[in-house]
């Protein structure tokens, strides 16, 4: 469990450095994947052990989350200003019309698919971004069309040995 909460403030620290839109987009499903299996296992395995403990106060425990998890409330979004899109999200980006690539070849295994279903889902309509895999990824192309079937044309734009690259653009 600290293994994850080291995972997860680097993934937060990642969505701060905001880069390209994809690969925070990524970072940012990713970081939604494993936190919501981690408060699962906070939920499902450590509350129950410490509410059965009797010298165990929950309340006292829980008390300082709000502070925690709170805060202040971020200046720019309280003022409504917009981000450097154009639009009102934040980014700090363009909304240029580069392809945005994602190389997912360092990510770990066990976060891969996820990463790339967040980045995939922030394609808008007509817009494409490049995945770069460390291998033909023939489940995960299975996996997309299952979960949103005939939304993306994929074109192979490499084919290995060391990458391989591919063209996902949304109909």
């Amino acid at each position: 469990m600290l293994a994850e909460h080291r995972r997860i403030g680097a993934l937060v620290d990642a969505l701060r450095a905001a880069g390209p839109a994809a690969r925070t987009a990524a970072d940012a499903r990713a970081l939604q994947v494993l936190f919501e299996e981690h408060v699962e296992k906070e939920n499902g395995l450590l509350l129950p052990l410490l509410a059965g403990a009797p010298d165990v106060s929950l309340a006292g425990l829980l008390g300082g989350m709000h502070e925690l998890l709170g805060g202040g409330e971020d200046e720019e979004a309280a003022s409504g200003e917009g981000g450097g899109c154009g639009g009102t999200c934040g980014c700090g980006g363009s909304d240029g019309t580069d392809v945005p690539e994602l190389d997912v070849r360092d990510v770990p295994h066990s976060l891969r698919h996820a990463t790339v279903f967040g980045a995939l889902e922030a394609v808008p309509a007509g817009r494409a971004m490049v995945l770069v895999a460390p291998h033909d990824p023939l489940p995960l192309l299975r996996q997309i069309e299952g979960r949103h079937p005939g939304v993306f044309a994929v074109d192979y734009r490499e084919r290995g040995p060391e990458a391989w690259r591919l063209l996902f653009t949304r109909r």
